[in-house]
């Protein structure tokens, strides 16, 4: 039998034993030639040279090339006027250009200290020209000489961005580093994720970057390589030497990088110009939520109000957004002691059929303090905790114990009033009524806290 050590060998030496004639989920299969020697791979259908022991490819879109519905010049404009509004975008870390747009290609998809980048993409805006630098790594023993290059490239950035680069690219990158014993840079660096605020601004089924090009930048590829089969045509370059599928694989990266900044800017911009260069409701809530959070508490009220303004849903239809929209302004209004303008938005709620159960019950508890406590109408207050009532009685029906903690606090709410109602010196009542129509309301869903 012959050891563990001699079937290895058999596997990874050319010669030896019987290789596999294809890499395991790879859709390229390999020659019938054996395995070339590494150092005598030819890399010009690249396009690129050697540099401090490293593969670089070096391409560039003019300023008056367009990409999708925008020039290349125009992205840039964009990106250089907003600049100071990345931190928005950053954790509130300050940023600066040049933004280095950065995507990496790997040899697996699941991440892990198996998996490397051999094709590591940059790219920044230059007098209104995008510019990518790619860095391939032709030989394992390359990665080394390859990530020392890239950190020398990257010590002049002002900061990073990336398309799910806080949770992939920029934690693989610091396993390879780690593993060479050499300083991460990425540390020192403020790093602009567009996939978060991607998902907020435009919420998609599919929020992929190749999704969000064709839907925001208005780009379509033709003959794009897929991403599953990135992994296999690198594979496939290793063991044979052929450099020509790695070309459709680079195209794909600068393609990619250059997205990421048609979307990098379109999100700074809408941050400096605010809610009027929303495209739609969504695009408002979410620079208004953009805007809280920073403590921009008029511009963030100002982009609710522009979102629930841009809905089409007829008056009392439902409209998701809008909803969401006049939950987040009647918030808005309360925190800034604004409690007619919050009462409003409360009662606007409560006119959708269809409202969420448990945001018609925020309202009308909303609604039930307000008139108690500060308009003191409390016939009005009453009608409001009975409806309240009603959803909390509804809810508690569908079991738990927060939805009868739920209940016995608007009980308590109604007994109040009561007593107030049964006193000699209670005001009179007000004739007029609130208006109730969510009989059609769902009976379950989240139960918010107020």
């Amino acid at each position: 039998m012959t050891s563990l050590a001699e079937r290895i060998r058999g596997i990874v030496v050319p010669g030896s034993g019987s290789p596999s004639r294809s890499w395991p989920g790879s859709r390229i299969s390999s020659p019938e030639s054996p395995i070339p020697n590494p150092e005598a791979r030819d890399l010009s259908p690249l396009g690129g040279e050697w540099r401090d022991g490293c593969f670089v490819v070096d391409r560039f879109w003019e300023s008056s090339v367009s990409h999708g519905r925008d020039q290349v010049g125009h992205l840039a404009d964009r990106i250089h006027n907003a600049a100071e509004e990345a931190p928005f975008f950053t954790g509130g870390r300050p940023a600066r250009p040049p933004f280095v747009f950065l995507d990496l290609e790997t040899t697996g998809l699941s991440g892990g200290a198996g998996t490397h980048a051999f094709l590591v993409g940059c790219g920044w805006f230059d007098e209104g020209r995008f510019v990518t630098r790619q860095f391939v790594m032709a030989r394992f023993s390359d990665e080394r000489p390859m990530l020392e290059t890239i950190a020398r490239e990257c010590a002049r950035a002002g900061a990073l961005v990336s398309f799910n680069g806080k949770s992939f690219d920029a934690p693989l990158l610091e396993t390879r580093y780690l593993f060479h014993r050499l300083a991460w840079f990425g540390v020192q660096l403020p790093h602009l994720d567009v996939l978060h605020p991607a998902r907020q601004f435009w919420r998609r089924d599919d929020c992929s970057l190749l999704a969000l090009e064709r839907h925001l930048v208005g780009h379509r590829r033709v003959g794009d390589v897929p991403g599953i089969d990135i992994p296999g045509r690198y594979f496939q370059f290793v063991r044979t030497g052929d450099a020509r599928p790695l070309r459709a694989v680079l195209e794909h990266n600068r393609l990619d990088l250059l997205s990421l900044a048609a979307l990098t800017a379109r999100l700074l911009d809408l941050a400096q110009r605010g809610a009027g260069a929303a495209r739609d409701a969504r695009e408002a809530l979410a620079l208004g939520r953009l805007f809280a959070r920073a403590g921009l508490d008029a511009r963030s009220r100002e982009a609710y109000s522009h979102s629930i303004a841009m809905s089409h849903a007829p008056k009392g239809a439902f409209d998701g957004v809008k909803v969401e929209g006049l939950r987040a302004l009647a918030l808005a209004w309360r925190q800034a002691r604004g409690f007619e303008e919050a009462a409003r938005c409360w009662r606007e709620l409560l006119e959708i059929r269809g409202c969420p159960a448990h945001i018609a019950a925020e309202a009308a508890e909303a609604l039930a303090i307000h008139q108690e406590h500060r308009v003191r109408d409390l016939v009005m207050a009453r009608s409001y905790a009975v409806l309240n009532l009603e959803r909390a009685e509804l809810g508690a029906r569908a079991g738990g114990k927060d939805q009868n903690a739920w209940t016995q606090a608007v009980r308590h709410r109604l007994d109040r009033i009561d007593r107030k109602l049964a006193a000699p010196t209670a005001p009179p009542p007000s004739l007029a009524l609130p208006l109730l129509p969510f009989s059609a309301a769902p009976t379950s869903g989240p139960r918010t806290s107020w």
